[in-house]
């Protein structure tokens, strides 16, 4: 071998080297920024309570549509979560559906409270406008917040007004006027619930379907909205 073709060789050694550097350190840089994307991404939860209840046809479709309208980053599906976990406080916003009477835990209770009063928000919503659902959330939150009462939101109320400019709740019977009640801490809306519903099933997929309940037919908007609100007050 002539002393060229070795400095040749060595030459491309060089530079296959310094290359594999350059990739490593953009890759580097690459997954920091990622890694800072996640940091700025909200996860919203969907709990599961009592013993095991669930929402199974909530939709999300107003986490991805809050991406389009707003500089909020969203992830496009709901975490799984347990209302008596600690994981319940790594999600800003939560929804808590079902059908059926039900009972929450001590521990439940004490959790929902915690995160209502350090920050989170959670929308509560029957399925199919269940009224044995409804009855049984609204007697826990009377366990939960005795000394404070759900009231009907005027629709001037912020949570209205975020994204969309909601005039008017659109119920699925005809002729019906949905109301959106909130329970009020500190100045802050911090829960809101619906004797209707917000479960959006239309957009829900699979099975998923409102039956003889009176979804509100504009729930994707309003979820935006109040998503919007949770994060900015």
């Amino acid at each position: 071998m002539t002393m060229m073709n070795i400095l040749l060789r060595s030459s491309r050694t060089l530079a296959f080297v310094f290359a594999l550097f350059t990739v490593a350190a953009q890759t580097a840089v690459a997954q920091d920024a990622n890694d800072a994307d996640d940091t700025s991404i909200v996860h919203c939860a969907n709990l599961t309570y009592a013993d095991g209840k669930t929402a199974k046809c909530f939709a999300n479709a107003f986490l991805t549509e809050i991406g389009k309208r707003t500089h909020i980053k969203a992830a496009p599906e709901f975490s799984d979560v347990h209302l008596e976990s600690a994981d319940l406080f790594e999600h800003p916003f939560a929804v808590m559906s079902g059908a059926g009477s039900f009972t929450l835990t001590k521990a439940q209770r004490k959790n929902m409270r915690d995160y209502l009063t350090r920050g989170g928000f959670l929308v509560a919503s029957p399925g199919c406008s269940d009224r044995a659902w409804g009855q049984s959330f609204k007697r826990e939150i009377g366990q939960v917040f005795p000394s404070v009462k759900l009231r009907t939101l005027d629709m001037k109320h912020p949570v209205f007004q975020t994204v969309f400019k909601i005039t008017k709740l659109v119920g699925k019977r005809a002729g019906s006027t949905p109301t959106l009640q909130g329970l009020e801490l500190d100045g802050r809306i911090v829960l809101v619930y619906t004797d209707d519903g917000l479960n959006d099933t239309a957009n829900a997929g699979g099975k998923c379907c409102c039956c003889g309940g009176n979804e509100i037919r504009n729930a994707k908007q309003v979820n935006v909205n109040l998503l919007a609100y949770a994060l900015t007050h």
